[in-house]
């Protein structure tokens, strides 16, 4: 007592007496932070934003409790028009949550029918927009609503509007075989026949296969294309595979559906709620007319280019289904929303993973064993519950965009980014997937597409830079003594020089097992590479270094300028005085070469000295186009310890025009094809490709350019004339590729007949690359023509029209 007394005295700001009389007084006085209720539009809208992303709630519950507060509120325009807007903009932006939207709908309907009569004509309105501007994905979605919506519409609801598209589906198909948009029509039809069944609509079993049995007649026809866009053409009778389009796959699916009374397991119907009183208030509630859809006369193709869709799955030979079988109707829907999610939110990579790894919320219950289960762990699920994991899904999603032939929809980097942040969100359920994928993929590598090979390559290097380049190598350790012509072993150094290119040797080398460390030489690690020309054994040593003092000294360029042409005269004259039959070449090759070594220190360096030199360096082509072919001899044997440095000095070269796209293509595959084997490394192919896609992209611009309205006549005039010159020159660079690949293909080409060392073996692997090249840029060719060959003579007609 003692003690509290002494402490309650006073002293160090104590006040007792002011906390008695606080504590004495009835109430408080203090003022009170005004509680924030957030008004009710903002609240529907976060609700509706969030709805079924949590696997914690009761998506049906949330359902019930959006549509009585919009309906208890109707005459609140504000909640009333976001409500609306908010859930046309969701069905195009998240289609995941597509069918949860429609139930909030058909929810709503049963309690206050005009909202569903506000918004029906808004959606039919936003379906004829799509249509007219081509969009057909989002024409796609927006039907999906409108088929989850089947049970307000009177009669037969929207089976007649799929009926008149098929019809547009059999005009276009009749007028071509090479159609595309006709297919894209019957893939929607196909897509929207399972929600409409899946919907509260009832006794529509009939109409839907009716409607089955008409698009047989496309869906079945195999594309006239689809052989070019095979992922697996095999590089030979027994890897090839048959291609499996997505149409055709897709009518299978839903024919054996229907033998099976379309029970659809795996779409959601969040609509379906225990009825209160045991009386179902959708049954009863109003009918609406289904709003008209324009359709017109002549359909837009869209921006979008459209090819036949082939199947593609890194899951196809697993002990255990991980994915859904190509027999069962999942597969598709399953694949086309997870498609459509990453294709549409290609803004933000992050937004994108975490919808993929909440996959499981927007399916029905038990489509998916739960997440990040171990693979070794399936085969004790019991009975008939799913063994597919929602992890292998989504990569085996993701891959099939990677590996989208002819192009993806986006950039290859995006889908790289997009595996990266699913792994990074969820690394122990992502992870082992990746690695099974990756398995499968290199296990297959040698009947791959060529393209396809390269891009599995450039994402691997780039995935395992993200994470350490951490790899289990020695799971491929036998294949280290491959020939070097293999597949495979072509694979494993191409992607570990791509790692390389992302990092440094020596740190490379460290995460390789012994056996690998041959693709890694010591040379590697010298980031400025020798100077050739400090030999004195090198022919016109003296004169290179003296090339390269000139480049580096600081007097005006006239003055340096007038110096290195001395220099350049002199080693000329001692190579016609050696017998070279082109003195034009050491020259060029001392002078490039000091270029290269002055600008090795970055890409800076070198564009600032390439600049510097650009006026000669032009000058070489018009004189010799052997000296022009000598640029690129001498900056990929400068840098031939670092070819994709090499590989990228030629592009800018290119962008210079100092190179032109045919020397570029006649160095590799007329000059220095090295017996056939430089088809085998992965840099080369590089370096084509890159070159041809200036050349298509260049005539693509140009296209565009001229179809812009509002040109004058002359102007047209001008830019078709360059678009014939162009074209010409297209077509030559595709026939020297053919030509070129064609006699290694076919074993005609001298160098590799006569070659001695190589064995027959080594001859048919080098005929087998040649293939799988012509069959890329055989492919290229035929896009290009497909999309810039129908436009080339409008303009023209229009000229001579007088327009």
């Amino acid at each position: 007592m003692t003690d509290y007394e002494i402490r309650g005295r006073g002293g160090r700001g104590h006040n007792n007496r002011k906390r008695r009389f606080r504590d004495d007084d009835d109430f408080d006085h203090r003022p009170q932070r005004r509680r924030y209720e957030e008004p009710l539009p903002v609240k529907i809208r976060k609700q509706l934003l969030s709805i079924a992303e949590s696997p914690l709630n009761r998506t049906e519950e949330d359902v019930k409790s959006i549509a009585k507060t919009i309906a208890e509120h109707y005459e609140d325009e504000e909640l009333r028009s976001n409500f609306v807007d908010l859930a046309l903009q969701l069905i195009v932006e998240q289609p995941f949550k597509i069918p949860f939207i429609a139930a909030i709908v058909l929810t709503c309907n049963a309690q206050k029918p005009e909202i569903a009569t506000e918004l029906l004509p808004r959606a039919a309105d936003l379906a004829s927009e799509h249509i007219e501007a081509g969009s057909w994905r989002e024409v796609k979605l927006v039907l999906r609503f409108l088929a989850c919506l089947e049970g307000i519409f009177e009669g037969e609801g929207m089976l007649p509007l799929l009926d008149e598209l098929f019809s547009r589906a059999v005009e276009l198909q009749t007028a071509s075989d090479e159609d595309a948009l006709g297919l894209e029509l019957v893939k929607i039809i196909l897509l929207t026949i399972p929600y409409v069944l899946s919907s509260s609509a009832t006794h529509l079993e009939k109409e839907a296969s009716s409607l089955l049995e008409k698009t047989d007649i496309i869906a079945s026809t195999p594309h006239t294309l689809e052989a070019r866009v095979n992922p697996y053409p095999g590089s030979g009778s027994l890897d090839a595979r048959e291609p499996t389009s997505i149409i055709s796959l897709l009518q299978k699916q839903l024919q054996a559906e229907s033998n099976q009374g379309w029970e659809l397991a795996c779409i959601p119907r969040p609509w379906k709620t225990q009825p209160e009183d045991g009386v179902d208030p959708l049954a009863s509630a109003t009918k609406h007319p289904f709003p008209p859809i324009i359709i017109p006369d002549t359909l837009n193709p869209g921006q979008k280019l459209l090819f036949p869709e082939l199947f593609f799955s890194v899951y196809a030979d697993q002990d255990v289904e991980t994915v859904p079988p190509t027999t069962n109707i999942a597969s598709s829907l399953l694949r086309d929303s997870l498609i459509d999610t990453i294709n549409i939110l290609n803004f933000n990579r992050n937004a994108v993973a975490r919808f993929l790894i909440d996959v499981d919320c927007y399916f029905s219950p038990h489509t998916f064993v739960k997440r990040a289960t171990q693979f070794d762990r399936l085969k004790e699920v019991a009975g008939d519950r799913s063994t597919w994991k929602p992890e292998d899904v989504v990569v085996d999603a993701v891959f099939s965009q990677l590996f989208q032939l002819p192009m993806p929809e986006h950039k290859l980097v995006y889908y790289h980014s997009v595996l990266t942040e699913t792994c990074k969100v969820a690394p122990a359920a992502i992870a082992p997937s990746l690695g099974r994928a990756i398995r499968y993929l290199y296990k297959h590598v040698d009947a791959m597409d060529m393209e396809l090979e390269y891009r599995f390559m450039d994402w691997f290097a780039h995935h395992l830079s993200n994470f350490g380049f951490t790899w289990k190598w020695t799971e491929w350790v036998e294949d280290v003594e491959l020939a070097d012509l293999h597949p495979k072993k072509a694979f494993m150094s191409g992607a570990l020089e791509k790692e390389v290119r992302l990092s440094f040797a020596n740190r490379i080398r460290q995460t390789l097992p012994a056996p690998y460390q041959v693709f890694i030489p010591e040379s590697k690690d010298n980031e400025v590479p020798e100077f050739k020309y400090n030999n004195a054994a090198t022919p016109f040593a003296d004169e290179g270094k003296q090339i390269m003092t000139l480049l580096r000294k600081k007097a005006p360029k006239e003055e340096v300028d007038a110096e290195i042409e001395l220099v350049l005269n002199a080693i000329q004259e001692k190579a016609a005085t050696a017998g070279i039959a082109d003195p034009l070449l050491p020259s060029t090759d001392a002078f490039v070469t000091s270029i290269c070594y002055i600008g090795s220190k970055s890409l800076s360096h070198v564009l600032s000295r390439i600049e510097y030199c650009k006026d000669r360096l032009l000058a070489l082509g018009p004189s010799s186009p052997a000296a022009r072919r000598q640029i690129i001899t001498s900056v990929m044997e400068y840098w031939k310890d670092q070819p994709g440095v090499g590989v990228n000095i030629i592009d800018k070269l290119l962008n210079y025009t100092i190179l032109t796209p045919m020397s570029v293509i006649e160095w590799v595959l007329v000059e220095h094809k090295d017996n056939g084997a430089i088809l085998a490394q992965s840099h080369i192919y590089e370096m084509v490709s890159t070159t041809v896609f200036k050349v298509t992209n260049r005539i693509r611009q140009i296209v565009a350019t001229r179809d812009q309205p509002g040109l004058q006549p002359e102007q047209v005039k001008m830019l078709q004339d360059t678009l014939d010159r162009e074209r010409a020159d297209q077509t030559n660079m595709f026939g020297v590729i053919e030509e070129a690949l064609l006699a290694f293909a076919t074993g005609s080409n001298e160098e590799v007949t006569d070659a001695e060392d190589g064995t027959e073996k080594d001859k048919g692997m080098v005929r087998s690359w040649a293939q799988r090249w012509l069959t890329v840029f055989r492919r290229k060719l035929a896009v290009e023509e497909a999309v810039v060959g129908e436009h080339t003579a409008a303009p023209v007609q229009a000229l001579e029209n007088g327009s």
